[in-house]
């Protein structure tokens, strides 16, 4: 390919960000994000925002390469055939090569009621109304958070640690990504923080009314505020656009994170399902699979074969308050082990990831290129030669 070559990134979360600084390497690529705010969102700092701790956002300037142009607005569909960006405000925006990075948000409760009056909060739109309600409601009042994944856990916590009356809903298990260790060190924080934890089989929310929360076991809770973190759904700009996606709307790629469809279109964090095995929605992902899709696109504008995706995971941090956390110790393949660090050790460790995530992607944009780091999992190796044959076909390769 001769002459200057166009690049869009949809999606300026922690992926897209990467993806964008790290295809500034070639002068000869003119990279454009499109993202609906004018801001980076700190989504790992969402929690903070409700608890009025923090705003959870960032500047674009300093984790943006000068070199990317940002456009502020959303894309309602991509043209593959045209290859071409629709715009909600109007007009697209053509590409030769299109990085799709565009996160994940709340998921359809799918619970009688949830949707009308349980408050969710995995936008930064949703974590802004959602602290508007909570400091409109009375200090005494209650309040109930549905879902016991990290989210779930941390927006429980932090509104404890400001003296409200919290009952924490987890369906069957209280952090159910912990290792009975920390998920021990979880609860025994939580019961100093006042927080009542209602876990086992009849701890699933059946209804959601106005002022309460139904249980499987019949039982009613008083709530003035239900807070919905029970899982994380996939924008449909994908499916909506004609390409293929797995049950939950995430596009379907190769190995190389190359859509199945279209060898054009790579993909990365949240909304990408590379051979049908997606990785964790994290933050922790994201930011290796960012670099890796733009790798991609470099790969093959340089007619060099991609390279498979190689992404390791070393835990998860949860913070307890401002004065707490646990760092859950993982093996790469993403599952715990016995070893933890809790306490005031783990928020200090939790604040150093979230702070050091921004400095990284601060320091790819004036140095592209520079993070290297891929912690390989060797059992994705092992599943994906047992499932060899049965991955999706992949597009014709011909650029």
């Amino acid at each position: 390919m001769t002459g200057n070559i166009d690049v869009v990134v949809i999606g300026g979360g922690y992926a897209g960000v990467m993806a964008a600084n790290r295809l500034t390497q070639r002068d000869d690529v003119t990279v454009t994000l499109i993202n609906p705010r004018p801001t980076f969102v700190e989504r790992i700092r969402l929690h903070e925002l409700v608890g009025g701790s923090d705003d959870a956002v960032v500047d674009f300037r300093e984790v943006l390469a000068e070199r990317v142009r940002l456009v502020v607005d959303t894309a309602t569909r991509v043209d593959a055939a045209g290859r071409c960006v629709t715009l909600a405000a109007g007009g697209t925006v053509r590409y030769d090569y299109l990085v799709y990075a565009v996160g994940s948000g709340s998921a359809d409760p799918r619970v009688p009621g949830a949707a009308e009056f349980a408050r969710p909060i995995a936008s930064l739109e949703e974590a802004q109304r959602l602290r508007q309600v909570v400091d409109a409601t009375p200090a005494t009042a209650a309040l109930t958070v549905v879902g016991a994944g990290p989210t779930g856990i941390e927006t429980a916590a932090e509104l404890a640690e400001g003296g409200r009356t919290v009952t924490l809903v987890c369906g069957e298990v209280l952090g159910p990504y912990l290792h009975p260790r920390g998920r021990r060190s979880v609860a025994r924080r939580l019961a100093e923080l006042g927080v009542t934890v209602i876990e086992g089989p009849d701890a699933q929310v059946t209804a959601v009314t106005r002022d309460a929360v139904r249980l499987g076991d019949g039982r009613e809770l008083p709530s003035r505020v239900t807070i919905w973190t029970a899982g994380f759904g996939v924008p449909d700009l994908a499916a909506r656009s004609g390409l293929r996606t797995d049950a939950l709307g995430r596009l379907l790629t190769d190995e190389t994170l190359t859509s199945v469809d279209d060898v054009r279109i790579v993909a990365a964090g949240d909304s990408a399902a590379p051979s049908g095995l997606p990785f964790r929605m994290s933050c922790q992902a994201a930011v290796q699979l960012g670099p890796q899709a733009a790798e991609t696109v470099l790969r093959r504008i340089a007619g060099v074969p991609p390279a498979p995706v190689q992404v390791g995971f070393a835990g998860q941090c949860i913070s307890l308050g401002r004065h707490a956390g646990v760092f859950q110790f993982a093996r790469r393949d993403d599952t715990a082990t016995g070893l933890h660090l809790g306490g005031r050790l783990g928020a200090w460790l939790k604040e150093l990831v979230v702070r050091n995530i921004v400095t990284q992607l601060a320091h790819e944009a004036r140095k592209p290129g520079s993070r290297t780091l891929r912690l390989r999992d060797d059992k994705r190796q092992q599943l994906l030669r047992a499932r060899r044959g049965e991955a999706p076909a992949t597009a014709d390769r011909a650029a």
